[in-house]
């Protein structure tokens, strides 16, 4: 099929939509399942809603200036989430997740033609494609900078420590 253009683009059979609304679906049921349970266990009112001290103007300025250093966290630092975190894990599950749901829902022709609310109130199909590309990259990002993170705190005993809840041995921490 030509495509207007000197090239013939790949993928003309649509296999990359196809896998990422695939991807999109498995990014929504886990997300669904990562909020109930959060809420059924505790997790999110215990771990991520800040607390009181967290919210004072003196302990948010001297928090946020303490821990946007790139340097491995102590140990009793590594149990809990600084308030920056916690602030940057809420706005990525309750602001980013469901706005990258939405504008993606929002320019679907089928979604579009039954609730045109939806669309509109971004601004029109082409504002959803543009809101929606600029949250993905926020999204990149956020996974970028956990993952150089999770790098400086110790690759190996980060990852253990998410998968079996334990921290490695002295020498390991090192």
């Amino acid at each position: 099929m030509p495509t207007g253009f000197g090239y013939v683009l790949p993928d003309q059979n649509g296999w990359s939509r196809y896998l990422h609304f695939q991807a999109a679906w498995v990014a929504v049921l886990t997300g669904l399942l990562y909020v109930i349970s959060s809420l059924f266990t505790g997790h999110l009112r215990k771990d991520l809603l800040p607390g009181g001290a967290d919210l004072s103007w003196r302990g948010f300025s001297l928090t946020i200036a303490s821990h946007l250093r790139f340097q491995r966290p102590a140990e009793r630092e590594a149990w809990s989430y600084n308030l920056l975190q916690r602030l940057t894990y809420l706005f990525v599950i309750f602001v980013l997740f469901p706005l990258v749901i939405w504008t993606g829902l929002a320019m679907s022709p089928a979604i579009a033609s039954v609730f045109p609310a939806a669309v509109t109130s971004l601004g029109g199909q082409q504002s959803a494609r543009t809101i929606h590309f600029f949250v993905s990259v926020f999204l990149l990002l956020f996974l970028l900078v956990h993952i150089m993170m999770i790098c400086l705190a110790g690759l190996t005993n980060r990852t253990r420590a998410m998968v079996t809840g334990r921290l490695g041995s002295e020498k390991e921490r090192e």
